[in-house]
């Protein structure tokens, strides 16, 4: 048995009532957004990126939209020091986008940083030291007031030497392990190094919230940040940002959650990679908004090329099942859940509707690049006739009649079954044709004239081929299809009831269209039997169809 005995609550909830965040059912507006993509991220690599591999996300991270990012810890390497001066060397910073650089609260840390930020257009420094109880205890063993008076130092330190480099400085203030602390204390040194930075009007301050390890359960953290939000000195002139990391795999909740809360800004990066079981994953958080339609003022429309350049610098994986992003996530496999999506797809044609509502896909896949036939109808043993009839008229214009799109789910389950593989669009497209179309074995037909004697009498002279033998048989119906079966009853001798017959035309991707006629026939024993075919005529589609339902009869 596992040992719960070792373990307790080790947070510690907010005085008092603060849950007004509750009554709220929607973020109504996209928060601030802070890439950490270049720090956190990187520093949880198992090879850290490259000054090339972190050149090309910075590009990545400004093309999706991100105004503010944090670069790095300038002060840890040579790398992170060299990238931010690459950046501001080469004037890669665009006027409407802020840099932000991490640092300890220790004086020669906070001396290299500024080095590093010399010239900046626009950066914030983001000094931290930890407050939580365990740390105070057991890493630093100091006292509230002598953990107090390291954030004031810093905060004195910050704003001096802001005014003595040439640049453009905000600054911003993390209590770390703020989960772990009483929030009273985190209020209290919070407000300390605010007297220090004095927030105004044209010197915003931001106080960062982390959630370094997550300890509660999302709404205690909610509460938190709303007596935080409630009790901050100077809470006009200052920005409260999250930073929540997914120990318990509640990031995306914690954060909207304190969004309620009245947090003003978000940490976070693309994929929630981060230390131990990541950061909060902001394409989530974004995409989650954007379903509700709140615009998150970030650009993930081309979603298969971020998740390109994601891999290629991290050499991360992108999670197939992860949220929006992965290459399974709008797959539906199971034949109910395929038959509703093909249904809600064809309710969305009928009704012009630009409203989205497909069951079980809560966005268009379009939206963010991906396909249909690729992405949302996916074929395997436990595929039904709704998606499968749906992915072979959706991607190649074939519309099947329904109790034929049954007996071709059942031959596409089975062959996936057997082979133990999925199926893709090709696969289906290849089936319907080796099974079903202009099938001419055993038996072809080599030369067809029909003429029209009367209204309702037609003749036609059909030349068979089977084994390579030709036989000519003549033979009269009411109409050409009727002319031509019955000339096929009186070549073969066997008899089949014609039971059902549709056409519809198919669109090339040349300026004509394609006729497809689908026949299906009743034979002696009762059971029926399919064929399809296309021709430029309708009338010969037609009979290309008969004669692919009679050869699967014989074969069978």
């Amino acid at each position: 048995m596992m040992d719960t005995s070792k373990y307790s609550i080790g947070y510690y909830p907010a005085p008092g009532t603060h849950c007004k965040w509750v009554q709220k059912d929607h973020i109504e507006r996209a928060p601030q957004w802070c890439s950490v993509d270049l720090r956190d991220g990187n520093q949880s690599l198992v090879i850290p990126m490259s000054l090339e591999e972190k050149l090309a996300f910075y590009r990545l991270l400004l093309k999706v939209g991100f105004k503010e990012i944090e670069v790095g810890f300038p002060a840890a390497s040579e790398t992170e020091f060299e990238f931010l001066r690459t950046l501001i060397d080469n004037d890669m910073i665009p006027q409407d986008v802020t840099v932000q650089v991490l640092t300890q609260c220790r004086e020669h840390i906070i001396r290299k940083t500024f080095d590093a930020c010399k010239g900046a257009p626009s950066a914030i420094i983001h000094f931290y030291n930890s407050t939580s109880v365990a740390q105070r205890e057991q890493v630093f063993r100091k006292s509230k007031e002598e953990i107090k008076q390291i954030a004031v130092d810093g905060a004195k330190l910050v704003k001096k030497l802001a005014g003595e480099y040439e640049g453009n400085f905000r600054f911003e203030y993390s209590p770390e392990s703020f989960t772990g602390t009483e929030p009273e204390y985190a209020l209290e040194v919070c407000n300390a190094v605010l007297d220090v930075l004095e927030p105004r009007p044209d010197n915003n301050v931001i106080i960062n919230l982390p959630v370094t390890v997550e300890m509660s359960m999302p709404h205690v953290y909610a509460s938190q940040v709303e007596y935080m939000h409630e009790n901050l000195k100077y809470r006009e002139y200052v920005t409260i940002s999250l930073h929540p990391h997914n120990d318990r795999g509640t990031g995306v909740a914690d954060t909207e959650l304190a969004l309620l809360a009245g947090a003003d800004r978000v940490e976070g990066t693309l994929f929630g990679n981060g230390e131990r079981t990541g950061n909060v994953d902001i394409i989530t958080l974004a995409m989650n908004m954007y379903s509700h339609g709140v615009d998150p003022l970030l650009d993930f429309s081309d979603m298969p090329a971020i998740c390109k350049t994601y891999e290629k610098c991290t050499r991360m994986h992108v999670y197939e099942r992860s949220p929006y992003a992965g290459a399974l996530v709008f797959a539906a496999f199971s034949g109910s859940h395929q038959d509703a999506i093909a249904k809600g797809m064809n309710w969305r044609k009928e009704k012009n509707l630009h409203q989205w509502s497909v069951p079980y896909i809560p966005i268009d896949p379009k939206d963010i690049s991906r396909t249909y036939d690729a992405d949302v109808i996916r074929v395997n043993s436990q595929s039904g006739k709704g998606g499968i009839g749906y992915l072979l008229e959706q991607t190649y214009g074939y519309n099947l009649p329904p109790k034929m799109r049954e007996h071709f789910s059942y031959l596409c389950k089975s062959i996936s079954d057997h082979d133990h593989r999925e199926l893709l669009g090709e696969d289906v497209l290849g089936i319907f044709m080796d099974h079903y179309l202009n099938v001419h074995e055993p038996i072809g037909i080599s030369e067809m004239h029909i003429t029209r004697s009367a209204p309702d009498k037609v003749h036609a002279n059909v030349t068979f081929l089977r084994h390579g033998v030709p036989t000519t048989i003549a033979a009269t119906g009411n109409g050409s299809l009727d002319a031509v079966s019955q000339a096929l009853h009186d070549y073969t001798g066997s008899r089949y009831t014609l039971k059902v017959y549709t056409e519809h035309s198919v669109q090339e991707k040349a300026s004509n269209s394609t006729a497809a006629a689908y026949i299906g026939i009743e034979g002696e024993d009762g059971k029926m039997y399919w064929g399809a075919g296309t021709n430029t005529d309708i009338t010969r589609a037609s009979i290309y169809a008969l004669l692919s339902a009679y050869n699967n009869m014989i074969r069978e």
